[in-house]
């Protein structure tokens, strides 16, 4: 004859497997979702870059230089056609001209109201660019490094920034 409590906690072992997997699935998630974020939270900033780039590659400076933000036909008054062609052009004095197999985004981050990007332009050049998040004007950046970044952005970006670098290419 079956005793009083000869059932009692039968199912509970179930119950908890059920509860620790959800639990899991759902930090998991969670990461993976945080993960994603950082990826590819820049993505539309970096798109604005890769087609003034692709511009500048393929010799269309025109076309570069309305992705800067000016047009040929009215500059912008702090920085002109003839610049610009000095600095991204053919004969380009700034640091020498850039060479279309190594031109492309080396680096991400975001900062404040604008995005950070570092462009390799050639084998010694390098240039820090800034895209504003509120136009996707494309100017020189005016710092080398985001200001009042915690140590924990910093660390965040220089050990998982890592994994954005595949998606720069």
């Amino acid at each position: 004859m079956p005793g009083y409590l000869d059932q009692y906690g039968v199912g509970e072992e179930e119950r908890n497997r059920i509860v620790i997997r959800s639990a899991v699935a759902i930090i998991v998630a969670v990461c993976v979702a945080a993960l994603a974020w950082y990826l590819f939270k820049n993505q539309h900033q970096q798109n604005v870059v890769k087609t003034f780039l692709k511009a500048v590659r393929s010799g269309n400076y025109q076309g570069a230089y309305r992705d800067w933000g000016c047009d040929v036909s009215k500059s912008c008054s702090a920085y002109s056609f003839k610049t610009f062609m000095s600095d991204w052009g053919p004969n380009a004095a700034n640091g020498g001209a850039p060479d279309p197999s190594v031109l492309g985004l080396s680096d991400a981050e975001s900062c404040n109201n604008g995005v950070l990007l570092t462009v390799a332009v050639n084998h010694t050049r390098t240039e820090a660019l800034w895209v504003d998040k509120g136009n996707d004007a494309i100017s020189y950046a005016p710092y080398p490094i985001c200001p009042h970044k915690s140590p924990f952005s910093i660390m965040i970006h220089r050990t998982v920034g890592v994994l954005r670098k595949p998606f720069l290419k």
